[in-house]
């Protein structure tokens, strides 16, 4: 068992890593400029972004626990009828936010908030980055799709080519031809449509059955398109619950000031790290899960389960020590401005307690979705938002200030964690 999660985790995890240090990339480029405003820009331009791929996340997620399940089950055709769902929903998803790029930019914008300045380099910044929408859901949905194959290779070959190319085009646009944010977005989606065509030509060649019978042999199923729908609509709600989160950290973080809005920026950065690596161990929960649940495996669904606990909270400690001796040390490789080191120094605290508070909720995350049990999910995250994450927030800010946003960001991952615990007894009926 343990050989079977790290085929999957492991190169889950190499991939995952190098998804927020692309962001981090981004961060320390901004941060060498000396302004916060660039930082910002890119704070709160990125957040429209996750507001959106995150939104549309479900297309991987769901797609990874049902094809896993189908895999298990050894139905080829329903395999193929997944990925042909997931592209259906993302070629109309993408129509629709092409289409109405300049009011989600402006709503969004506003929602946000930030210095005139801010916003401005933040709307250069999106009018780019919008048009790699189609490239970013496609690898999202083949991602999603090669892990439920219990492929993990070729997604981290895809994430790593895009993240490589994307610091290279990066750097080409920032320092060649000294371009600020524009040149950050340039870069992310020229290297998200190559990644595409990439992921597409791995499909090809590794499964060309499958790809040949999308193209002439699969038909239409009303009932596998509905099927698709209702499990991803929970996880839709789930995700959006996250997005509500991390987007009302950032416009909180963008109303006390760019330099608070910058420091909060680089923390967030190193929360990325922790939650995409502890769920590269999430991901094999979904293959793996989604497998022995396909197939009716309960011995082997409850010891996948049990193992992958075992090596995520051993991550965690690591970085946990990481961030303990080499937290503040990191803090002073991303930027050269004094005042935003020494602002983020005083949390740091908070981000050294998210190993601890958060792996829970990342792994049950994962394993729920291999079983397919969205709504247990979707419902903890309600109450973590709304519940938790929220009040907490309201209520202690006026007395403590930006201490108050990062207690409530602990709570909130802490209470996920706890709530799918409790309800983690479910996932073992299916089988």
């Amino acid at each position: 068992m343990n050989k079977e999660i790290l085929r999957l985790a492991i190169p889950n995890i190499i991939s995952n890593i190098s998804v927020p240090m692309l962001s981090i990339v981004d961060t320390y480029l901004m941060g060498q400029l000396g302004n916060p405003l660039y930082l910002g820009a890119i704070a709160i331009g990125g957040t429209l972004f996750n507001f959106l791929f995150w939104g549309l996340s479900f297309l991987r997620m769901g797609t990874t626990g049902m094809t896993a399940q189908a895999y298990g089950k050894k139905d080829e055709s329903e395999i193929s009828g997944i990925l042909f769902n997931a592209f259906l929903i993302a070629g109309i998803a993408s129509l629709f936010i092409l289409i109405f790029q300049l009011p989600i930019k402006n709503i969004g914008l506003k929602l946000m908030g930030g210095s005139e300045q801010v916003l401005e380099l933040s709307s250069a910044y999106y009018n780019i980055r919008i048009w790699g929408t189609p490239a970013a859901l496609g690898i999202m949905i083949l991602n999603g799709w090669f892990l439920g194959m219990q492929n993990a290779r070729w997604p981290l070959l895809i994430t790593v080519f895009i993240n490589i190319g994307n610091i290279l085009f990066n750097v080409l646009f920032i320092y060649g031809f000294e371009m600020k944010s524009e040149g950050v977005a340039m870069g992310t989606i020229i290297a998200q449509y190559l990644g595409l065509l990439l992921a597409i030509g791995l499909f090809v060649f590794s499964y060309k059955m499958y790809a040949k019978e999308l193209v002439s042999g699969w038909k239409f199923k009303a009932d596998q398109f509905i099927n698709f729908v209702n499990v991803n609509k929970d996880i839709l709600i789930r995700t959006l619950c996250l997005i509500f989160v991390f987007s009302f950290f950032t416009a909180v973080s963008s109303r006390m000031g760019d330099v608070q809005l910058a420091a909060n920026q680089i923390l967030l950065q190193f929360l990325f790290i922790i939650s995409y690596a502890i769920d590269g161990f999430a991901y094999a929960g979904e293959s793996i899960v989604g497998k022995y649940t396909g197939a009716k495996n309960s011995k082997g669904l409850k010891r996948s389960v049990k193992y992958i606990f075992v090596w995520g909270y051993a991550f965690a400690i690591i970085f946990a020590v990481f961030f303990i001796f080499g937290g503040e040390w990191m803090l002073q490789k991303f930027t050269t401005n004094a005042e935003i080191v020494d602002f983020s120094v005083e949390y740091l605290p908070w981000l050294i307690l998210i190993p601890f508070t958060g792996t829970a909720a990342y792994l049950w995350d994962g394993i729920f979705i291999g079983a397919t049990a969205v709504k247990p999910m979707r419902n903890t995250m309600i109450i973590a938002s709304f519940v938790i994450f929220l009040p907490v927030y309201l209520l202690l800010f006026p007395y403590l200030g930006n201490h108050a946003l990062w207690l409530a960001m602990n709570l909130y991952m802490l209470s996920r964690g706890l709530l799918l615990t409790i309800l983690s007894p479910q996932i073992f009926v299916k089988t």
